[in-house]
């Protein structure tokens, strides 16, 4: 395969592939490699992404499994919760019997982020360019870890779909390596950039300082690297994308921002945003507010409306109960307090929180993030967010009224929502 040619598949505007069209793409795309007697490592997302991942490693199992001396799949967790085998085998759309039939010889891995015996060292973006690539913002030294079952294998092959993305812009592509398998210093390091630009600035854009320090991170990965990057919305898959990581996303990206980019003529005092089962805890469902922030007024409300999220965060729980869901500036101005913590959860709780000013020890909001979930009222006040009991809320009683200001998302967290003119604020 020519690395510099992006392989492609694209619906007809406004019908999605079929998932025999999806199939016969992967097999054209495998047959231009050269796999006989090697080991491929499939990097793919957990639960929380939407896409036909069954149908792409099916694909791909069948044109690799009778040349390639292994296939095995690692779960790009980066700090989520390890999945369970059951967890595992429907991400990949298998059932139990093929799983210890057909696919018995699969090793299917957790990512395992905080445990430093599952990680390797590849190297140091050292000052000088985490320099250049933030902008000046940063100037210091960011060790490279990433999940040492790479050097297991020859091939390292990324599947995954492309999003607007709160930290770097658009997900997918090398973002499955980092911080999908990566370890916690660059993951930590890069977050923390994204909330500093903070999230209306980088979201939907394309070459954000995150995105070239993700880059940067996976040229120090001395492997033969290849992705596909799949486009998907709520009707199914209207793209897939074969190449190197980086050109694979480029053009997947473009492709993403026409498709899941909605505008808005003027922003809503009140959003009704409802986070998708797949969402199972506040750390993902915050998306519900990433994607639209840009389209919230000032002194405005944003409700998260998941009555099955009952976790704060599995893994990062503790933690955020410690700090609460703060402003940017909440952290910055108070920085000796706050710089020993994980700055992934520092970033996290920025992007949930939104834009807000922390003036002589008082923080003021831009506006209002609410959960009505199943997290109780005094969890909430004490993380720093608004609660409503979900069952006082009906979701219809919040249709058809933009032109009101009030706007409901049935399925939030994976369509971003902007202005055509944004505000001052998102720009800043």
């Amino acid at each position: 395969m020519n690395p510099a040619i992006v392989q492609r598949v694209e619906a007809a505007l406004g019908t999605v592939l079929s998932d025999a069209e999806l199939r016969d793409f992967i097999h054209r795309a495998c047959s231009t490699l050269e796999t006989r007697g090697k080991r491929v490592l499939l990097v793919v997302p957990d639960n929380t992404r939407t896409a036909p991942i069954g149908v792409v490693f099916e694909a791909i199992h069948q044109s690799f499994a009778p040349q390639a001396a292994q296939i095995n799949v690692i779960f790009a967790l980066g700090t989520h919760a390890p999945m369970t085998e059951e967890a595992m085998c429907e991400r990949l759309a298998i059932t139990p019997e093929q799983r210890h039939g057909r696919y018995a010889v699969v090793g299917m891995f957790n990512h395992a982020w905080d445990d430093p015996g599952a990680l390797q060292r590849i190297g140091t973006i050292d000052a000088a360019q985490v320099r250049e690539l933030s902008g000046n913002l940063f100037s210091m030294d960011v060790p490279v870890d990433i999940n040492k079952r790479v050097f297991d294998h020859d091939i390292v092959m990324i599947i995954g779909p492309v999003f607007p993305h709160e930290v770097v812009g658009f997900s997918g592509g090398n973002k499955y390596l980092f911080p999908g398998i990566s370890g916690p210093d660059i993951l930590n390091f890069f977050h923390w950039l994204g909330a500093v630009v903070t999230n209306a600035r980088i979201i939907g854009g394309k070459w954000t300082p995150v995105r070239r320090v993700v880059d940067a991170a996976a040229a120090l990965v001395q492997k033969e690297k290849l992705c596909f990057c799949l486009l998907v919305d709520g009707r199914g898959t209207s793209g897939a994308y074969f190449g190197s990581p980086e050109l694979a996303w480029d053009v997947a990206s473009d492709a993403s921002a026409r498709l899941h980019v909605v505008k808005k003529a003027h922003p809503f005092h009140t959003i009704l945003s409802c986070a998708p089962p797949m969402y199972d805890e506040l750390w993902v469902g915050g998306k519900c507010m990433y994607k639209l922030e840009p389209v919230l007024a000032d002194g405005g409300e944003l409700i998260i409306y998941a009555p099955h999220i009952h976790e704060v965060s599995v893994v990062h729980g503790a933690t955020i109960k410690e700090v609460g869901y703060h402003c940017r500036d909440y952290f910055l101005k108070q920085w000796d307090r706050f710089k020993h913590y994980s700055w992934g959860v520092l970033a996290h709780s920025t992007h949930v929180h939104g834009q807000g000013v922390f003036e002589n020890g008082v923080e003021t909001p831009r506006a209002r993030v609410t959960l009505a979930t199943g997290i109780d009222e005094a969890t909430c006040r004490q993380i720093n967010l608004g609660y409503r009991d979900w069952r006082s809320i009906d979701p219809g009683a919040f249709e058809n009224r933009e032109d009101e200001g009030v706007l409901l998302v049935p399925k939030a967290g994976e369509q971003l929502y902007q202005l055509h003119h944004p505000p001052a604020w998102a720009k800043q």
